[in-house]
């Protein structure tokens, strides 16, 4: 296989390195702006590796982010991600992360499954291979991006040495083998064949001149027992459908999805625990499920669950009988960030999924288990909250070519949240114990106020704090937040500050027009009716009791404890019909699809989705 040509001239490639050795600078040279350029090209001079390998991997890893020097969810520091779980710490369990009933379904026993502990893999440790490599201690290539830079070189070039070419060294950088490991470097060589630039998380610009001729080994198909696009690495790891003592079963239910009920959403999820634990508690009959997982470091998905079937992995029965769910390899309460190699396979994934069930692409169908709603009062304050606020939803919608906002007209009566992702920084609590502030870092998350400026009180979400206090900064309370992509109604401006209607509440958010965290959007809205003085908002949308045969037992149709008063406006998803499917033995012949005449609208409610009945409300449009 052809190697890539080096992006610079040999002169210049060696005047980088004395750059780097001595610390003198050109005129050309004092742009700060530029530091991690001519970081990558002294790295790459000084120890032979091309400087578009270099950027190449990096892009992968990090898109060449620093992120605030925490450690991604694969325990990766700096723009080469050098693992150091040492430094990173071991996470707890998924059940730390709220205490909801992942099955979610009222005509059966909650469910609790204990996790156990987190155990990360082994191998989770280059920064001592970069040390011996480079002469610098440890903490010094975690902290020092020049120095992580150099560090991930010299593994390179170690990588490199004995190997037929350069794909093969990138291959091993990826930590994995096989399949995975060539995925990875196929990604690597194709940002180098298309090129990139951007900013960084820290201000830095850095691009990648595109090498069109750049050619890489035909990769092996996935198995055929998987759902999966061509373009990643798929394996097969199957939950298993067991019946259990004392009439009970796990760790799914079959069905017979499209044709039974149609997929309307697909919920991304994070792990709370590392790769090989996940995949053993998938395999545990006696545990909950969900369809896939993708691993961090090299974006490798396994496929658990079918996507006819249903799997049990939102905390609400009516979404996973409607849903697929795909949980990432990461820890949402640690602060970590998430590896470009997890998001590209992750938006491949979706894409395909998206297309095989047309399934919009937009965040009120392709959402995060944290906008999943309770489904009575009482569940609520247990929902999960992950993938968490550093998930970047403009980013992974880019990669599904669906990018988010900017298609509605100024002063539009409906707006998408978009911040920039790097700049917009909230301090949360609560990602370690002790309940310090975390690190200022990135995030897709906007805080709304109760009055437009930033020392008011945060909103109060009655589900999650019952005693009407204030919602919090805790990294785990959604209830005054909203997330990147969600679209809400506009309830009033002032000034720079902008409030849109939320939980049946004015939210503020500081909006100015230089530096919008908010794009105008196009959609419908709803209101109650007239003559309605409040309306009830729902967690699911179950039938009508009359719908029910005789041998399935009515679901109660429950409304949260919330308001939505004459007046207000939420953004509409479109109507869904009301179902219930009823799967409480391990007999598929007992289970059945519940199909009711009751309409239903889902909206965005609050951080979560919500639905409303359709005689309710009555749409308007916004624009």
């Amino acid at each position: 296989m052809p190697m890539p040509s080096r992006s610079l001239p040999r002169a210049a490639a060696l005047l980088a390195a004395v750059t780097l050795l001595t610390g003198l600078a050109t005129p050309a040279q004092a742009d700060t702006t530029s530091q991690r350029q001519r970081d990558f090209a002294a790295a790459a001079a000084e120890f032979g590796v091309p400087e578009n390998i270099l950027l190449g991997v990096s892009y992968l890893e990090s898109r060449w982010d620093f992120n605030g020097g925490t450690p991604s969810t694969a325990a990766g520091y700096g723009p080469m991600h050098l693992t150091d779980v040492r430094e990173a710490g071991v996470a707890t369990s998924h059940h730390d992360e709220g205490t909801e009933d992942p099955r979610g379904d009222d005509a059966r026993p909650a469910l609790h499954p204990q996790a156990g502990p987190a155990t990360p893999p082994q191998g989770l440790e280059t920064v001592d291979e970069a040390a011996q490599l480079t002469g610098q201690n440890a903490e010094t290539l975690r902290t020092d991006p020049t120095q992580n830079i150099r560090g991930g070189a010299a593994l390179l070039a170690k990588y490199h040495a004995g190997q037929s070419g350069w794909y093969d060294a990138v291959a091993r950088y990826s930590g994995s083998t096989g399949d995975a490991a060539q995925t990875f470097a196929d990604e690597v060589f194709d940002t180098i064949k298309t090129g990139v630039a951007r900013t960084t998380d820290d201000g830095q610009q850095v691009s990648l001149a595109a090498s069109p001729d750049v050619k890489t080994p035909q990769r092996a198909q996935n198995p055929a027992d998987v759902e999966c696009p061509r373009t990643v690495a798929c394996e097969s790891v199957p939950a298993p459908y067991q019946e259990l003592p004392n009439d009970d079963y796990g760790n799914h239910d079959l069905a017979d999805r499209p044709v039974s009920q149609k997929i309307d959403h697909i919920v991304i999820h994070d792990t709370e625990g590392y790769w090989d634990s996940v995949l053993k508690l998938a395999q545990d009959p006696t545990y909950v499920s969900w369809h896939y997982t993708i691993r961090s470091n090299d974006g490798l998905i396994a496929q658990h669950v079918p996507t006819k079937d249903v799997a049990w992995h939102a905390g609400n029965w009516y979404v996973n009988a409607k849903s697929i769910g795909i949980e990432h390899e990461g820890f949402a309460a640690k602060g970590t960030w998430y590896t470009e190699a997890m998001y590209r396979s992750s938006s491949k994934l979706v894409g395909y999924l998206a297309r095989k069930y047309d399934i919009p692409l937009d965040r009120a169908h392709i959402i995060g288990h944290d906008n999943v709603p309770g489904t009575v009062p009482s569940t609520i304050a247990g929902m999960h909250w992950d993938p968490g606020p550093y998930w970047d939803w403009s980013h992974y919608f880019d990669l599904l070519g669906a990018p988010l906002g900017g298609f509605g007209l100024p002063n539009s009566s409906l707006v998408t949240i978009n911040p920039d992702f790097a700049k917009n920084q909230p301090i949360f609590t609560g990602c370690d114990t002790a309940g310090t502030p975390c690190a200022p870092r990135g995030s897709e998350a906007v805080v709304l106020h109760s009055e437009p400026n930033d020392a008011s009180p945060l909103l109060k979400d009655v589900g999650l704090h019952p005693d009407g206090s204030p919602s919090t900064m805790a990294v785990s309370d959604v209830g005054s937040r909203v997330a990147t992509g969600q679209r809400y109604a506009v309830a009033e401006v002032r000034g720079d500050w902008t409030a849109i209607w939320y939980l049946g509440q004015k939210g503020w958010f500081h909006n100015p027009r230089q530096a919008s965290v908010a794009k105008p959007a196009i959609g419908l809205v709803v209101t109650p009716k007239p003559g309605l003085a409040t309306i009830p908002v729902y967690g699911r949308a179950y039938p009508e009791p009359e719908a029910y045969p005789a041998n399935v037992t009515v679901q109660a149709i429950t409304p949260l404890p919330y308001t939505l008063s004459a007046g207000q406006k939420y953004s509409s998803a479109g109507t869904v019909g009301s179902e219930y499917y009823s799967a409480t033995t391990f007999d598929v012949a007992d289970h059945v699809v519940v199909k009711g005449k009751l309409k239903y609208v889902q909206i965005q409610f609050g951080h979560r989705i919500a639905f409303v009945k359709a005689d309710d409300v009555r749409f308007l449009p916004a624009f």
